[in-house]
């Protein structure tokens, strides 16, 4: 690790993907690493691939929406809290059932917005922590048939800049900060593209699009999906090991300076 600090990292969300390989790059780093999953089967398959590099790494069970999940973090002091937990779901917002648009803002907002604050009382006391919320380049950019998910990280996004405000206006030292993914091939974006064919069916309004939508979405992803998690995961370290983040990190490159052009472009 060289001169960099350790740290006690607590991550949500550590079953597969950019948590499960944040936590273990972390953790090989050094740092020690509170690997949280769903269930705690998944917790367990994660702590024994730990155990097998002899890591300092400990993995249990915490559903951020869960109130007594979320206080078992009152039990360790947290320099670096990454807000990775989400789910996946998409759908035509003129036909989407309504608690399914509720389950993506608990879990994927509410959820990791009652951890922060339950952590923050902790940093805001000894003046010191960051706190990182894995956003998507998706909560920048609109896309069709994802609203149920990208809106949850528009929200995501925008609350974490406020807070980081906030904090600043109280003189803490208290960092906050955005990881925004593009895609990724972790299987995450393939869940959540087909959950909505299990409710958009013969009743739904683009009933005679769906296969045209599906191939659409299919292609895109194939074509833009990294197959390798490494370049984001370099910046939640970035972001997890420095002594003042920067607002936001992004990867891939391209993908994000996609992004931005678009953005200037009035999108």
């Amino acid at each position: 690790m060289g001169t960099t600090a350790k740290k006690t990292v607590l991550i949500t969300g550590c079953r597969r993907g950019i948590g499960r390989d944040a936590a273990l790059a972390l953790a090989r780093r050094g740092h020690r690493v509170l690997a949280t999953t769903h269930t705690a089967k998944a917790a367990a398959e994660l702590g024994r691939l730990a155990a097998a590099e002899r890591l300092p790494l400990e993995s249990f069970k915490l559903d951020v929406t869960d109130t007594d999940d979320r206080e078992r973090a009152r039990d360790h002091d947290i320099d670096v809290l990454v807000n990775n937990a989400a789910v996946g779901i998409s759908g035509s917002l003129v036909e989407v059932p309504l608690d399914l648009v509720r389950k993506s803002f608990e879990v994927n907002l509410l959820g990791p917005l009652a951890l922060t604050q339950l952590v923050l009382r902790q940093m805001i006391g000894r003046d010191s922590g960051t706190v990182i919320f894995v956003s998507s380049l998706a909560g920048r950019i609109t896309m069709p048939f994802m609203a149920p998910y990208t809106m949850t990280k528009f929200a995501i996004s925008s609350g974490a800049e406020t807070l980081r405000s906030e904090l600043e206006r109280l003189g803490s030292r208290v960092n906050v900060c955005l990881v925004e993914p593009g895609a990724y091939h972790t299987g995450f974006n393939q869940e959540m593209l087909a959950g909505k064919y299990t409710w958009m069916g013969r009743e739904s309004y683009f009933r005679k699009l769906l296969a045209e939508i599906q191939a659409g979405e299919e292609k895109y992803f194939r074509r833009m999906e990294q197959r390798s998690t490494a370049s984001i995961v370099r910046q939640v370290v970035r972001a997890a090991e420095v002594e003042r983040p920067r607002m936001r990190y992004t990867a891939p490159w391209w993908q994000a300076l996609g992004v931005r052009l678009m953005r200037a472009a009035g999108r």
